[in-house]
């Protein structure tokens, strides 16, 4: 599957900018969103190839928001990798449980967010 668009959600204006800036350089369309209702709105109007999705966000977390996502028929297939400081083994396993397809720690590298959208192609 060919990536040019890439939806980037975070409640977060400095770490939206930080993977915003890393996409957009790497020559990918850069779509944004502050939180979950709003990812799961231009996930629909939008259909980006992919998602970059951080978890802790107010009102509507992004486990909460990639389960709307995924369960959707019209924005099903479109991966979502999370973005969290939150690590750990159950804390991959539950981003995977939730719809995730893959998972980058903070604080992140630009090559480990670029692997992500290799990974995809």
């Amino acid at each position: 599957m060919p990536i040019s668009k890439i939806l980037v959600v975070d409640d977060s204006v400095v770490d939206r900018m930080n993977i915003q800036g890393i996409i957009s350089d790497a020559g990918y369309t850069v779509i944004t969103a502050d939180s979950g209702q709003d990812a799961i709105e231009k996930a629909y109007s939008e259909k980006p190839d992919l998602i970059f999705m951080d978890v802790v966000m107010q009102k509507m977390d992004g486990y909460q928001a990639c389960r709307e996502i995924t369960h959707n028929d019209a924005t099903k297939n479109i991966p979502i990798i999370f973005v969290t400081s939150k690590g750990q083994k159950a804390d991959r396993m539950w981003a995977e449980m939730q719809g995730g397809k893959g998972l980058v720690q903070k604080p992140y590298t630009p090559v480990q967010i670029l692997a992500q959208i290799d990974h995809f192609k």
